[in-house]
């Protein structure tokens, strides 16, 4: 018999369906919970042309793996059960997966703050000791950023114990316990989070170039990865790396804190900022999976682009839902903390407007955010109170899927009415009152003219409904346009009464700072 060369064999070993072998990804394995009332999809790889069976809760499920070696089958819609099941699948062999709940499934996504551990929360050795639930399951996607689609990953879904949940998103634990303990339901949380990741990076690449919107970003894209390949990058690189070592150690002779490595070409290349690396690497491979929803809490890398983020994010969450196949499921989401040193005086900020872009979003159905602008600390972009994060954040669901009635949503601006010298806002505060925090007066207004020139104003909450401001300023006799907690990191103290700030609001339609000089082409006619 002619022997296969070496190449060819590994390209083989690396196939999963050219294996005489049934395999599953690790999305589909022990202790993992399904998620209840929907079809929940079960897939894996065999041998081309193997008749494959899945049984669980006594009933049988057939398929055949296809040309590619895939095979998938949808088990019916089944009630929560917390009582362990056995879910079997026979093919060119046989696996028993054990240990299958049926619950609530909510995947946890975005950069560092949805990435933060609960070990790092200010109560974070509280809440970890109080984290023994076995019908409360765990399960984390490592970071692998790559232009190559991927399939599967390296993990396993846990029970959560004092040891496994202090390694876990604090946001989505925290999230995923009161959910647990409210709907007395077991709850899997899939934590794909990836620090310091842009928007870009979970969308698929062959998406974002098909929408004309997208042409800066990606001609920027190409030309990045050109340049990252070229003989300078790696010379520049060299050359930054010597120097760094010879400024580390003299940092560290002078007891000095050392400077940050510089980052090499390759580096961006398979990282979490490059268009489609994640979507390939990190978030494909659970695709499919059933689910409940995603909170999200991202933005912080695109506040420089927060004008591209008002199209790009509201994208991002419909190719989610179009690539999932599950309809317009729940898409909640965290808006930007307070952070950075407080200004003098009004100015243009790249985090309120993000922050806008982020409360635009809610346009899309099922959606929603939790406003953090309190929350926050000025030095620190990962603000360590992440319980009070996760108490706002899963009202939305409570009420808006779950049927509970509680608050959930911030105050938002509805209008504004200009007579005389006062501007008179109204705010929508579903239901509730406005009440200022600590003080009487309202805190965190500015105004301006024809001259668009803002000024610190004062507000005073009026009407019969409590629901209005009169902002007043005498620095402007004829305001035109009223912001509340526009600037990276305002003073304001308005909450409606149950407890829920404001959301940072302009009344104004003027240019945003970060709107590229060359406005993007017209919307795709994807819309």
């Amino acid at each position: 018999m002619k022997k296969l060369p070496l190449l060819i064999i590994l390209s083989l070993a690396t196939v999963p369906f050219l294996r005489a072998e049934l395999k599953l990804p690790a999305i589909i394995g022990d202790h993992m919970v399904l998620q209840q009332k929907q079809a929940d999809p079960i897939w894996g790889w065999d041998t081309p042309g193997t008749k494959v069976t899945v049984t669980f809760a006594g009933k049988e499920y057939p398929a055949t793996a296809g040309s590619d070696g895939k095979w998938m089958v949808k088990l019916d819609p089944m009630p929560a059960n917390a009582t362990p099941q056995a879910l079997t699948i026979s093919g060119s062999s046989k696996k028993v997966i054990q240990d299958v709940l049926i619950g609530e499934v909510w995947m946890c996504s975005g950069q560092s703050n949805m990435g933060f551990k609960l070990a790092q929360d200010w109560n974070g050795d509280l809440e970890s000791s109080a984290s023994k639930l076995s019908d409360l399951r765990l399960i984390t996607v490592p970071r692998l950023g790559t232009q190559e689609l991927q399939t599967d990953f390296k993990g396993e879904w846990v029970s959560s114990t004092p040891e496994t949940s202090q390694k876990f998103t604090a946001v989505g634990f925290l999230f995923g316990r009161y959910l647990h303990q409210i709907l007395n339901v077991p709850v899997g949380l899939i934590d794909n989070s990836w620090g310091g990741s842009a928007a870009e990076a979970w969308v698929r690449r062959s998406t974002l170039e098909s929408d004309s919107r997208f042409k800066g970003l990606m001609d920027a894209t190409v030309k990045k990865e050109a340049e990252c390949q070229t003989e300078k990058a790696k010379q520049d690189y060299d050359q930054a790396m010597a120097k760094w070592k010879v400024d580390s150690e003299k940092a560290k002779s002078e007891f000095r804190t050392p400077p940050s490595a510089p980052k090499s070409p390759q580096e961006w290349m398979a990282g979490n900022q490059r268009p489609g690396n994640i979507f390939n690497g990190v978030v494909n491979p659970t695709l499919g999976y059933g689910i409940k929803g995603v909170i999200w809490y991202q933005g912080e890398s695109n506040s420089g682009r927060a004008y591209e983020y008002g199209f790009l994010f509201p994208f991002m969450i419909e190719q989610w839902r179009k690539e999932w196949g599950q309809g317009d499921f729940p898409f909640y989401w965290v808006q930007l903390a307070n952070y950075m040193p407080q200004k003098p005086q009004p100015a243009e900020s790249g985090w309120a407007e993000l922050r806008e872009s982020q409360t635009k979003t809610m346009s899309l159905p099922n959606t929603g955010q939790a406003v953090i602008i309190d929350l926050g600390e000025g030095n620190n972009i990962h603000p360590r109170n992440k319980h009070d994060v996760a108490a706002r954040l899963v009202r939305w669901p409570l009420v808006k899927d779950y049927g509970m009635k509680l608050p959930f949503r911030s105050p938002e601006f509805q209008s504004l009415s200009v007579i005389g010298n006062k501007a008179t806002v109204t705010i929508d505060c579903f239901g509730s009152k406005l009440r200022p925090f600590g003080v009487n007066e309202a805190i965190g207004f500015a105004l301006c003219g024809e001259d668009k020139v803002w000024h610190w104003a004062q507000g005073k909450i009026v009407g019969k409904d409590q629901n209005q401001v009169e902002v007043t300023c005498a620095e402007v006799p004829a305001p035109v346009a009223v912001r509340y907690a526009w600037a990276d990191n305002p003073v304001c103290n308005l909450y409606s009464m149950d407890g829920l700030p404001v959301t940072p609001f302009r009344s104004d339609d003027f240019p945003m700072s970060t709107k590229p000089k060359i406005p993007p082409p017209s919307a795709a006619s994807s819309h």
